[in-house]
Formats: structure tokens, sequence, C-alpha cells
């Protein structure tokens, strides 16, 4: 279990909600900038030392082909001038070299993402064992492979899969407008698979893809009223990438984004919030900004999947000049 999860059963700290309305979060989100900040940092600090972030590192193991029609990402099939050519799934040895190289620079725990609709049989025992692999190295591990059923699900927990991530994205009404290839339903029976089978719930989404601020409440919503928060919660920018129906999409205020971060951290007081893609167009100050909200995970690399993220070395800078630590604990 996640190093938070005491803080649910601690009688010394507020309930954690699984109730909150988007009505509820709405609110949060639109509360003056300094009221909000201060009560996001004040949940945060009862719950982790905000001085520290948590370090991921996210590997593509098979990289393109995928046959959904997600409007936002370059791996879909049906993208073809998105620019990125569709590739085998990885070999076990070189994907736990690179995992070698993620726990040398500080990683803790070390995610693998394959561009599949849902896995076949094959390829997850292929998958089986570049987790156990992982785990060997001392490193947390993180899948992200599509659909799952409960079968599958089982499967990756046997062979000790920590943490499984399969984003909601947006908000139910929203959705229908980024994907059409899979219902919001079937990521709603995947996470039930994955936490059913004792796998902790990785699952957050992405702002900046045409929704109004409604729509970022009701993603918000949506995932605080999950039967069980997600152990992590990964927040992403849209990254624009040419060739795909979102390549266009308007930017983001930054503020705005900060707040999304407040109001997940307020929300899930128990979670991990991931500050995740979209942090290579961001200014040092609005990452800032992102950490006082609560954001204490990021991904460290050059790169997320087939998408640009900061240096190691700007991160490394950033966090020093803020006086922050990396955690090498469970997350």
């Amino acid at each position: 279990m996640p190093a938070a999860s005491p803080a649910y059963a601690d009688p010394s700290l507020p309930p954690v909600r699984t109730d909150w309305t988007r009505d509820e979060i709405a609110a949060l989100i639109a509360l003056p900038f300094p009221e909000l900040l201060f009560r996001a940092q004040s949940v945060h600090r009862a719950r982790f030392d905000p001085t520290q972030v948590q370090i991921s590192t996210l590997l593509s193991i098979k990289t393109g082909g995928c046959p959904e029609d997600c409007a936002y990402c370059p791996q879909s099939a049906m993208h073809e001038d998105g620019g990125v050519k569709a590739s085998r799934l990885m070999a076990v040895e070189a994907v736990l070299k690179e995992a070698r190289a993620a726990r040398d620079a500080g990683a803790a725990r070390f995610c693998m993402g394959a561009a599949w609709r849902s896995p076949k049989d094959h390829d997850l025992e292929t998958v089986c064992a570049m987790v156990e692999g992982v785990k060997a190295l001392g490193l947390e591990s993180c899948v992200t492979l599509g659909m799952l059923d409960a079968r599958q699900a089982q499967r990756l927990r046997d062979a000790g899969l920590d943490y499984y991530n399969h984003n909601l994205d947006t908000s139910p009404e929203h959705y229908g407008n980024i994907i059409t290839t899979r219902t919001y339903q079937d990521r709603l029976d995947t996470l039930s698979h994955v936490r059913d089978a004792g796998i902790n719930v990785c699952c957050g989404g992405i702002v900046g893809m045409g929704e109004d601020e409604g729509d970022r409440a009701g993603l918000i919503a949506s995932l605080a009223s999950l039967p069980k928060h997600p152990e992590s919660v990964p927040i992403n920018l849209l990254v624009r990438v040419a060739g795909t129906p979102l390549a266009e999409a308007e930017a983001v205020d930054p503020i705005d984004f900060v707040r999304i971060i407040a109001a997940a951290r307020i929300a899930m007081p128990a979670s991990r919030v991931r500050l995740a893609a979209g942090r290579e167009n961001m200014t040092d100050e609005a990452q800032t900004l992102c950490f006082l909200a609560g954001a204490n995970s990021i991904f460290y690399g050059e790169k997320l999947l087939t998408t640009p993220n900061p240096e190691a070395s700007r991160d490394a800078r950033l966090l020093a000049r803020l006086g922050m630590h990396t955690s090498l604990v469970q997350a």
C-alpha cells in the first residue's frame, strides 16, 4: 500500500470524502487565488512533507499504431500526420536497462506505457516479465496498457505490479468530443478490475482539450467520487502535437492550471498529485505555484512516451532553488 494510505484512517485528520459534486469542485476552483492556495497548502501539509517530491520515470515500451481515436494522441493510427511510427513491444532486457538508468538517476517508480486498446495475452506475459524485473531492481512498477479485464488485472498483480495507470482524461460530458472508440464506462470498468485485483490506481486527466470550466470541475469531481481515490493523480497539460485534432487547441492560462492542481489536492488529500505532461512549456514560476498548490510528484526524464519533458538537470536546479528534495519512499 502507498505511504499515504494511513492518512485514510488517522482520526486526527478530516475524513477523506468520496462524495464530491461538480458544483462543490467548481466553487473551489473559483475561490480567490490566495484563499485557494492557502486551503490547498493546508491540506497538503497535514498529510505530506511539503518539501518532498516523488520522482517517476515513464518509458514507452510499445509506441504508435493504437486503434483508438483519442484526439490528443499522436500514437493513434487514425492520426497519421502525428509523426509517430508504430513499433514492436520492446525486449525485456532493453526495458530493464532503462529502468536501471532511471533508478540511478533518482527515480522511485518506473512506469511503462504501451499503445494498445487492450493487451493480448502473449504480450501481457512479456510485460509481466518486465514488471518482475523492475521490482527486482528495487523500483515501484507501473504500467498503462489500455483496457483490462479482471483476469488480466489479476495476472499483473501476480507479477507484483504496484500501480496501473488508466486516466479518465476529462469530464463525462466532454469525453465524447475527445474519444469515440471507447466509453467512459469502459474506463471505469478497467479501474474497477484493477482495484479488485489489489493494484494501486494511477488515474487523472488532461487540461486544455477545449473543455470549459465546468468540465474541469467535472473531471476532478469524477476522480474524487470514485469508490476510493486513486493513489496517484496525474494532471496533464495538453501537449499540442501537429497532426492531431487538438494541435490548434487554445493554450491554458497557467493560473487556471494551478487552480486545477489545487482543487485536486483539496478533494483528494491523501493522493499523490502528479504534475505530468506539459511541463516542458511551463515556466519555473508556474511549476513552483503547482508545488505550492499541492503537486508532489513529477515525471523525470527527457521524454514522456512520445512528447518532450524538461531535462533532468533543469528539474534538479529548480528543486534545489526551492529547497525541495526528492522522495525515494513508496508513493
